[in-house]
């Protein structure tokens, strides 16, 4: 068991470790995306919905773990940039629902090459990436399940 010492330095931090690796991902994504014209988090909604079109914000929220106050400036920049369309449900106008445009669509080949490019950049062959990508959401979710359970 290490010293206490020892488990206070920042090297031995897994925080660190994620937290300083998630800075060098968005230095790495920027110039891809901004080909794209897209933020990192606006790259994460385009993904979204090229999985599964028609989302609602709460949808879309819940699927990239965001509320709704942050997804909103977000959704707004696509929709200005001509991505995406907003438009409220007929059934209820509390809902807004989030679509591609045929211009959002039509990004998805141009985004083909990120995943590419970002899989060659980590310099990792494909099983380890996979099983690091599965590491990271077991510990995020065990992370998530003991927040809940704090309180918090």
């Amino acid at each position: 068991m290490p010293s206490t010492d020892d488990m206070l330095r920042l090297d031995a931090q897994l925080c660190f470790a994620v937290y300083s690796a998630e800075h060098a991902f968005t230095r790495a994504y920027r110039p891809l995306l901004k080909a794209l014209g897209l933020t990192y988090p606006q790259y994460l909604i385009m993904l979204t919905l090229w999985e599964t079109d028609d989302l609602t914000v709460k949808g879309l929220g819940e699927r990239l773990m965001l509320d709704s106050g942050t997804l909103t400036p977000l959704l707004k920049r696509l929709e200005a940039a001509g991505l995406v369309r907003r438009t409220r449900s007929a059934e209820d106008e509390r809902v807004v629902r989030i679509t591609l445009t045929g211009q959002g669509l039509a990004l998805k080949a141009r985004a083909r090459e990120v995943p590419v490019s970002m899989l060659g950049s980590a310099g990792l062959p494909p099983a380890d990436v996979a099983r690091l990508r599965a590491d990271i959401a077991k510990l995020r979710n065990a992370l998530n399940a003991a927040a809940k359970n704090a309180g918090a």
